[in-house]
């Protein structure tokens, strides 16, 4: 078994957080250190992210069933977050015993733009993977910065988001592009609409990654989800908007453990 990178804040009812592609935990350690004043919260570095050791192989079961065991908490919220978003459904699906809630943070069940689906331009997914090969530093530059696009802040946010990254090491080509892959071929969208516990999906109204519109098809598909829209953030609310961020989550927790 492979080590995964785990550091827990607060005490209370168990929530895990799991980030996006190419980033590592230490992206919301301020956030989570502020939702450890009411939740236990563990942060969980992906593999080959951060300080967690790489699998042989990164694909989408092998990322689930590999958090789900360095998580002793029987059962928890799993708040995932781009990417993360992908994977705490996936965690639902195989192992629901393990998941008393989701909230879904500028995630998107079928990441790819589809037909009568809203998402992300697959060429663009595609010139990432190939891009990672000539340059990884700066493709990881210019992904962050499509993460800050169209916001006021936008370079304190970058400053921030970089220096975050920059705190250890890149992840290995091979883990980039199974990332990439996961989010370009994974359709969760069944999962969605079948799951059985509350689920929260928070979009920004300034999200460059995962548009807006999403939240109509979401609702669509699943009535019973939560749907909040925070208004002029882009896809790192946690750190742009993160009071407004902390209400929705405390808000659905309360709602949620009734």
């Amino acid at each position: 078994m492979i080590k995964i990178h785990t550091q827990t804040f607060g005490q209370g009812q168990p929530m895990v957080l799991v980030h996006g592609w190419a980033m590592h935990s230490g992206i919301w350690r301020h956030f989570a250190e502020q939702l450890g004043q009411s939740y236990q919260v563990t942060c969980v570095d992906l593999p080959g992210h951060g300080f967690s050791e790489a699998l042989d192989a990164f694909t989408l079961e092998a990322v689930s069933t590999t958090l789900v065991n360095a998580v002793p908490e029987p059962q928890s919220t799993w708040l995932g977050w781009s990417l993360g978003a992908t994977v705490v459904l996936d965690i639902a699906q195989r192992f629901p015993e393990r998941v008393s809630s989701l909230i879904l943070l500028g995630g998107n069940p079928f990441f790819t733009q589809a037909e009568q689906w809203p998402g992300m331009k697959v060429n663009l997914l595609e010139a990432f993977a190939e891009q990672l090969h000539a340059d990884c530093r700066a493709t990881l530059l210019r992904f962050l910065s499509l993460q800050v696009n169209n916001l006021p802040d936008f370079k304190p946010l970058l400053k921030n988001l970089k220096a975050a990254v920059l705190e250890c090491a890149t992840p290995d080509t091979e883990t980039l592009e199974g990332g990439l892959a996961i989010l370009k071929s994974a359709d969760l969208r069944s999962v969605l609409a079948e799951t059985k516990v509350p689920v929260s999906v928070i979009l920004g109204t300034r999200d460059t990654l995962v548009p807006v519109k999403l939240g109509e098809y979401l609702v669509a598909l699943a009535p019973e989800i939560q749907l909040s829209i925070i208004d002029k953030a882009g896809h790192v609310p946690f750190l742009s908007h993160s009071q407004v961020l902390l209400d929705i989550i405390t808000e659905f927790m309360d709602e949620s453990c009734v």
